[in-house]
């Protein structure tokens, strides 16, 4: 088995979400006392919200590259960013370190593509709706993208930052993501990316029509077939 390596933080409420499904999916396959070889470096989300909020792109790449290299020194031998937004730093932290990196976008276009579906709503903070670091690499993978109109996309991200970073979950905010979700489906998306590792939290499978495809499970496992692999 080998070992993951793990950035989270971002926020720490996915982030535990993430070694809980790692942990129980590698007792699921290999039973017994099994779990996880893994390590993560948990970083302060109130500088690098501080970060995103002003812009400053270069101090949060020092940031995550800070965390890659200390996630690379404890022995890990891959490397999984906790978060869909700072994937935008997915070329500075991949050019900093040895550890392949084990993209989000990559793994969840993959999951998409293997239901079938070419057309995919997303939903996110508004840097991974609106920036092309994202919807650009699942392009890439052969999908189409679909994104909310631009009142619901500050809705969505509102939500996001003021809500379920800090474990608040709302019914009325529920409510207004299904909407959302609803509009994306009438306008063709067969299926919905929860692109931030947090929307798990609030909604999931059984509010929508169509297949739900949550970026924190989808990566989670990932991490595991690459720790299990030849």
């Amino acid at each position: 088995m080998k070992t993951i390596g793990l950035i989270g933080g971002m926020s720490w409420e996915s982030s535990s979400v993430y070694y809980r499904i790692i942990n129980e999916e590698i007792r699921e396959r290999l039973g017994g006392f099994h779990s996880a070889k893994c390590v993560m470096v948990s970083v302060d989300f109130a500088e690098i919200e501080a970060y995103q909020r002003a812009g400053d792109w270069d101090q949060a790449a020092e940031a995550m590259i800070a965390a890659a290299r200390q996630v690379e020194a404890a022995g890990a031998d891959m490397l999984l960013i906790c978060t869909n937004t700072m994937h935008k730093l997915a070329p500075e932290v991949k050019q900093a370190v040895k550890l392949p990196l084990l993209h989000i976008a990559d793994a969840t276009a993959s999951a998409v593509k293997e239901a079938g579906i070419r057309k995919v709503g997303l939903l996110g903070t508004r840097f991974t709706m609106e920036e092309p670091f994202y919807t650009s690499r699942l392009q890439e993978n052969g999908l189409e993208v679909l994104v909310p109109e631009e009142a619901d996309r500050k809705e969505v991200d509102r939500i996001i930052f003021e809500e379920l970073v800090q474990g608040e979950i709302r019914l009325p905010s529920k409510a207004k993501y299904i909407d959302v979700m609803s509009g994306l489906v009438q306008a063709g998306a067969g299926g919905i990316i929860l692109g931030c590792t947090e929307i798990g939290l609030l909604v999931s499978s059984g509010d929508c029509d169509v297949p739900v495809f949550d970026t924190t499970l989808v990566h989670a496992h990932a991490g595991v077939d690459a720790a299990l692999a030849d």
